[in-house]
């Protein structure tokens, strides 16, 4: 059976090629739109499964992985900032506070149309940060692509205070504790 990993990032693609499996990617093209009264981990499920989904035209004897991942504190969703100031005011938002990364994680069985999905929480707590570490860390990692303004897998960890979850991958994208469990229980052995 392939196995498809339903996304074009490549901090997923790394994650992924830890398990040391082959793997073909497919980018999925979904509207990744927040519906009305859509609560975040109703959002990152449905997205995750929209993504897995997406590619059964092209797979026919497959398990495909969707992931969508959103970051929430104080009960609102951060997206990306996209600019310098949009990140200063995320970073402040956040400082000295815990923000929680919610991934959603599916498995499509194209053949059974088995499918599997979850929510996966981590949690971030982040340092008191003054305006010049703020400063300092914009210029350093320019992170206006990425959810709450930081990169975790690089610079963004002088920002953190502690982490708390069961997987850091989860953190960057793919919970893979998680999707060993699933792939493992569609009959696809990890070891």
């Amino acid at each position: 059976m392939k196995l498809v990993l339903a996304s074009t990032s490549p901090f997923r693609r790394s994650i992924l090629e830890k398990l040391d499996i082959e793997f073909e990617t497919f980018a999925p093209n979904i509207e990744e739109n927040i519906r009305i009264d859509e609560i975040p981990e109703q959002l990152v499920a449905r997205l995750a499964e929209e993504k897995a989904k997406a590619a059964t035209d092209q797979f026919n004897d497959a398990l495909i992985i969707g992931s969508d991942q959103v970051a929430v504190t104080d009960g609102q969703i951060l997206g990306k900032p996209g600019d310098h100031e949009n990140a200063v005011a995320q970073l402040k938002r956040t400082s000295g506070k815990r923000v929680s990364f919610l991934t959603g994680l599916c498995v499509y069985n194209t053949k059974s149309k088995r499918t599997q999905v979850e929510v996966v929480p981590f949690n971030v707590i982040f340092r008191q940060l003054t305006d010049q570490q703020i400063e300092n860390y914009l210029q350093k990692e320019k992170p206006y692509n990425c959810a709450g303004s930081f990169k975790s897998e690089g610079l963004g960890i002088a920002l953190f205070e502690r982490l708390e979850g069961e997987d850091p991958n989860t953190l960057i994208g793919l919970p893979l504790i998680r999707l060993i469990r699933m792939l493992e229980s569609e009959g696809f052995p990890i070891l």
